[in-house]
């Protein structure tokens, strides 16, 4: 879901940069001093996860875990994926220096979205009812991830169209296997570590 340097435009990356600073700021004022433990434990999931690639034709694709991520930190969530990517591009390559914004956005203000439409669900939920709204927001976030990705691909010219095409269709099965995990690892923590659903956001 990395979207690789030389492959945007400039007007797309300029506007992708502008809009990760702001929720950067955003999510760095939402960040008190008790978040930083679970920011930098889902920091860490988040990169971890996304490190595994499984090749899908001339493509490849991976678990994201930004669901779980905007569900349980609200807008911190915007920071700790920025870390995990800026992480990823100086350490290993993936993505780059100069796309680092417009992934930042791809990838976290999907997360604020869920945790902006699910989590007031979440949030009064118990059971089984807890697997059902963090599915609905895992698989939320993963879906709006590669419509954006797709979109920021196609806005740089009409020659990506064909890769933008194929990242819609390649991460269908991504979608559910990450709406899954995520339903998994919310009824975990609503068991386990309440105050986590709870409390933070």
């Amino acid at each position: 879901m990395h979207i690789v340097d030389g492959a945007l435009s400039g007007e797309v990356l300029i506007a992708g940069g502008a809009v990760a600073v702001a929720g950067l700021v955003q999510g760095l004022r939402h960040l008190p001093l008790e978040k930083i433990p679970a920011t930098g434990m889902l920091a860490a999931t988040f990169f971890v996860a996304s490190l595994i690639h499984v090749p899908l034709g001339p493509s490849s694709v991976h678990l994201i875990m930004n669901g779980v991520a905007g569900l349980i930190l609200g807008w911190a969530a915007f920071p700790a994926l920025f870390v995990g990517l800026l992480l990823q591009a100086v350490f290993f390559g993936y993505g780059g220096i100069t796309v680092l914004g417009v992934n930042a956005v791809n990838i976290a203000m999907p997360a604020i979205v869920a945790f902006l439409l699910v989590r007031p669900f979440l949030q009064h939920s118990q059971g089984r009812s807890s697997f059902v709204w963090g599915a609905i927001g895992g698989g939320l976030a993963v879906a709006l991830t590669t419509i954006m990705v797709a979109l920021s691909l196609w806005l740089s010219g009409d020659e990506f169209l064909p890769a933008a095409q194929l990242v819609l269709v390649s991460h269908v099965p991504v979608i559910v296997i990450e709406a899954l995990l995520s339903g998994a690892t919310v009824y975990l923590l609503c068991k386990v570590k309440p105050e986590l659903i709870r409390e933070y956001g």
